[in-house]
C-alpha cells in the first residue's frame, strides 16, 4: 500500500480517538467547526502569499494539514451520525473527477475527449458542471458570504454563460467596482488575488 495512504488511515484512527476521548472535540459540531474552517482557508490563502514572496513553502504545509484536519473532523463526525464515511467522501471527489476531466478520464464506452488548452479545459468542467447542477438561477449555489469581488466575478460568470453578458454602465462607486472585475474577467486575472497583491506591495 502506498505509504500516503497508510498515513492517511492512520490520522482517521487518530480523529476517531480523539472524538472519544477528548471532551473538547467530542462537544464539536459541524456548526461549531464553522469558524475554524474560514480561519483554516484564510491562514492557507495567506501562506501561499507568503510562499509565493519568499520562496519557503513550509508555513503551506503547515496550513494544509490544518485543512486536511477539518476534513477529517467533519467526516468523524458525520461517520458517528451515520450520514457518511471518509470512503464516501473520497468516492465522491474521485468520481466528480472522472466525470468532468474527460481528456484525461475517458468516459465508459468512449474514447477520451480531446485535450484542449487550459481555457478550453475550463471550459468543458463547466459545462459538464452545469449540466450536473440544473441551475434554477444565476444565483443559485453561490454562497451569499463569498468576498464581493469574488462573488462579482462568479455572476458575470454565469451570466456570461447564461448569453446575458453584463455591462456595468453606472458612475457610482459599485458599478465601477464591477467594471473593473469585468476587466480583469477579460483578462483572465483572479480580482480577489490582484486586489490582495496590491495590498501587500502597499506593506
Amino acid at each position: 500500500m502506498d505509504p500516503a495512504a497508510d498515513r492517511l488511515a492512520e490520522f482517521l484512527e487518530v480523529m476517531r480517538q480523539l472524538r472519544a476521548e477528548c471532551s473538547w472535540k467530542r462537544e464539536q459540531t459541524h456548526r461549531s467547526l464553522t469558524r475554524y474552517l474560514l480561519e483554516e482557508t484564510h491562514e492557507t490563502i495567506e501562506a501561499i502569499d507568503t510562499g509565493d514572496e519568499t520562496g519557503d513553502w513550509g508555513h503551506l504545509r503547515e496550513e494544509l494539514g490544518d485543512l486536511l484536519l477539518q476534513v477529517w473532523f467533519h467526516t468523524v463526525i458525520a461517520e458517528e451520525a451515520g450520514e457518511f464515511t471518509l470512503d464516501d467522501v473520497v468516492g465522491d471527489i474521485i468520481d466528480k473527477m472522472r466525470r468532468r476531466n474527460p481528456h484525461v478520464f475517458a468516459p465508459p464506452g468512449q474514447e477520451r475527449a480531446a485535450a484542449g488548452d487550459a481555457t478550453s479545459v475550463n471550459e468543458v468542467w463547466e459545462s459538464i458542471k452545469a449540466t450536473e447542477k440544473a441551475r434554477a438561477s444565476v444565483t443559485d449555489g453561490l454562497p451569499p458570504g463569498l468576498p464581493a469581488l469574488l462573488y462579482a466575478d462568479k455572476v458575470l460568470d454565469r451570466l456570461a454563460r447564461a448569453g446575458r453578458p453584463a455591462e456595468a454602465t453606472g458612475d457610482d462607486l459599485g458599478e465601477r467596482l464591477l467594471a473593473l472585475v469585468a476587466e480583469a474577467r477579460e483578462t483572465g486575472v483572479d480580482p480577489e488575488q490582484a486586489l490582495r497583491d496590491a495590498v501587500r506591495r502597499l506593506l
